[in-house]
């Protein structure tokens, strides 16, 4: 078994584990729901989840990964063996997870390179989304330079890959990100009828509480969405948490580390919404605030062509951002699967793990390319949803695994070894863990019977 590497510093660990939180959920799902759930209502309700519920999963899951030294696979078994099920069940996670993630990256890739080559507006077309995603080749293309891209850094290690990765990229995603909220709210335009709409009436959509209709019925959905939301975007339950975890030293400052990267992940969150919503607002009006990807790859790239000549310049920076972003993620998801492979009885190094995901990961990731063209099929998935191969690893790995391991998470916790063992190992370093009697109450009631009534919802259930 090769020696566990440590972060250099908790600058790199925060950086890594930021970055694997700011994915293209908070890019294109956040600005969404904020758009749908009233505004300001949803912010409010996330951030206070954010610093309750979130806060007490993230800390558990990268206090389990200090204290056991481990990967997911192996980590839960350590702390209890009859718990060694947990490991395998979220070390399945991230397998689903990367092929068609990495699908979704080689997209961004796609949209990137028409933007840079001054294609911009073609990209904005109506059908050249369906026309790419719908053809055998060009998609896999994409899709294997991503993934060849986030191997090749997951294959230098923890300190010259990882590390020194997320020094670099997170930095200039945090500037991107800032720079095209800024200019989201200085745009305006004057539609057919005369009337003005600009950024910062957008903005105002976007965070001031739209309480019209609110019943108690759609409050406890718009406090699910947002829950469903932070749920994935702080990447919890994946075990990524646990793997990068297990890279902190011992003498560093955890409290103050996991305080960073809730807030971290809550600003970027909150800017993707600034930077998507006001312009979307300008150029759409409220009627072009649509989900998922015909957000990012359909709408965006139209109002980009809107704009003029600086239109392709915005669109440059934008999939730039989203390409940085999703690369961190995708990373923080193959490390996952990678680490568990070095854990395990068959001793991988990490070059082998690497190489030997690389091909399962491609193979299935094919399998999603095709899904879109030889292997198309419709599925009514329990939520409502109808979707094919992508969307069903996705609903399976979401929606069901997900919310199941991060269950088992607060029962092990909160019940098995006792919220006492994490706090310990959060305060080994002599800091102080704030919030220690939230996270107890947290950890032992109302995370699981959040989590269970998610789950339930996913299912259809109600």
């Amino acid at each position: 078994m090769e020696k566990r590497k440590t972060f250099g510093g908790s600058i790199g660990f925060v950086l890594a584990a930021a970055g694997s939180a700011v994915g293209l959920g908070n890019i294109w799902r956040f600005p969404y729901l904020a758009a749908r759930d009233g505004g300001g209502l949803f912010l409010v309700i996330y951030i206070v989840l954010a610093l309750t519920f979130g806060f007490t999963l993230v800390t558990a899951e990268i206090a389990i990964g200090r204290k056991t030294k481990q990967s997911p696979l192996t980590a839960y078994g350590v702390l209890n063996k009859k718990w060694t099920w947990l490991g395998w069940l979220s070390s399945i996670v991230p397998f689903i997870i990367l092929p068609y993630y990495c699908v979704i990256g080689g997209w961004v890739l796609k949209y990137l390179i028409a933007f840079i080559t001054g294609h911009g507006v073609d990209a904005a077309t109506e059908g050249y989304f369906t026309d790419f995603i719908t053809s055998k080749a060009e998609p896999i293309v994409m899709m294997f330079i991503f993934l060849l891209l986030v191997c090749i850094v997951i294959y230098l290690g923890v300190n010259k890959g990882i590390e020194s990765f997320s020094k670099i990229i997170m930095p200039i995603l945090l500037v991107l990100v800032v720079g095209i909220a800024i200019f989201s709210l200085t745009i305006s335009k004057t539609d057919d009828s005369g009337v003005v709409r600009t950024g910062v009436q957008g903005l105002k959509y976007y965070v001031i509480p739209n309480l019209d209709g609110i019943t108690i019925k759609k409050f406890f959905t718009v406090v699910m969405d947002a829950m469903g939301q932070l749920f994935y975007s702080l990447s919890v339950a994946m075990g990524i948490l646990i793997a990068y975890g297990s890279y902190v030293r011992d003498d560093a400052n955890l409290p103050k580390s996991i305080n960073q990267i809730e807030i971290f992940d809550t600003v970027v969150a909150f800017l993707a919404g600034v930077m998507i919503i006001p312009a979307v607002y300008v150029f759409s009006g409220t009627e072009g605030m649509s989900s998922g990807p015909s957000l990012m790859f359909v709408a965006l790239p139209k109002i980009f062509a809107s704009m003029g000549k600086i239109g392709n310049l915005i669109g440059v920076v934008f999939f730039a951002m989203v390409l940085f972003a999703a690369i961190t993620s995708a990373m923080s998801v193959l490390e996952a699967i990678v680490s568990g492979m070095i854990d395990s009885d068959k001793n991988y190094n990490r070059g082998q793990a690497v190489i030997i995901e690389f091909f399962i990961a491609f193979i299935l990731a094919c399998l999603v390319c095709f899904g879109y063209n030889d292997l198309y099929f419709e599925f009514k998935l329990p939520n409502g949803a109808v979707g094919q191969i992508l969307d069903i690893m996705d609903y399976i790995s979401n929606s069901i695994l997900m919310p199941i391991a991060a269950i088992a998470t607060c029962i092990l916790v909160g019940w098995v070894i006792k919220p006492k063992a994490i706090i310990e190992e959060v305060e080994k370093s002599g800091d102080k863990m704030g919030r220690k009697g939230l996270f107890t109450i947290m950890i032992k009631y109302i995370a699981p019977v959040c989590l269970f009534i998610l789950l339930l919802m996913s299912l259809g259930v109600f």
